[in-house]
């Protein structure tokens, strides 16, 4: 039993990173049947460790996700609430653009709309991604930094919106840069070019 185990997690690994490889050159719909065959395992098997593409998504892109929770907990005690709030939204947005698919995992559905009650939500990229802004957020809003009407919402469809449109650019980041600058100045918060 014991061996079957660590088996499993052997194979689950395996197929992570080449699943990772795949998105990061095709993006959210990377060919599950091509990353079972480069993997060398059976499709039914990496829908047994995955069983949808989003639940293959959300876990290669766990440890991004999780870095950027980290990073709004530390921008969270910055004095300038407002500066901190578009640092964050720029790194999301940067780590959308390199991660190819990352605006997709997070373009499911509105976290309003997502149960909180079932546990794979609550391990998932968007309610993560959400909390974490939200703290930012709250602060801005409390600082009077930003407009009051805000939501995390607006914040990450902004992002997504801007990724997803720029993704087939050769190069996305001067456009997405662009996008945001002028996006978030509809939100009352000033970014000068190059901040």
């Amino acid at each position: 039993m014991t061996g079957q185990r660590s088996d499993a997690r052997r194979n689950r690994a395996h197929i992570l990173a080449v699943a990772e490889a795949e998105v990061a050159a095709q993006g959210a719909q990377a060919s599950l049947e091509r990353i079972a065959r480069v993997a060398g395992v059976g499709s039914a098997t990496v829908r047994r460790h995955f069983p949808t593409r989003r639940a293959l998504l959300e876990a290669v892109f766990k440890q991004r996700v999780h870095d950027l929770c980290e990073r709004a907990h530390a921008l969270r005690d910055e004095l300038d609430s407002r500066a901190a709030l578009v640092e964050w939204l720029r790194e999301l947005l940067a780590y959308s653009l390199a991660a190819r698919g990352l605006a997709d995992v997070l373009s499911y559905q509105p976290l309003q709309e997502q149960s909180l009650q079932d546990e794979a939500d609550q391990d998932s990229c968007a309610p993560a991604i959400g909390a974490a802004g939200a703290l930012l957020l709250r602060k801005a809003v409390d600082d009077r930094t930003v407009r009051p009407d805000l939501t995390v919402d607006d914040l990450l469809v902004l992002i997504v919106g801007i990724a997803l449109a720029t993704e087939h650019y050769s190069d996305p980041a001067p456009q997405a840069d662009r996008a945001f600058r002028l996006a978030v100045a509809g939100f009352g918060v000033d970014v000068p070019t190059g901040a």
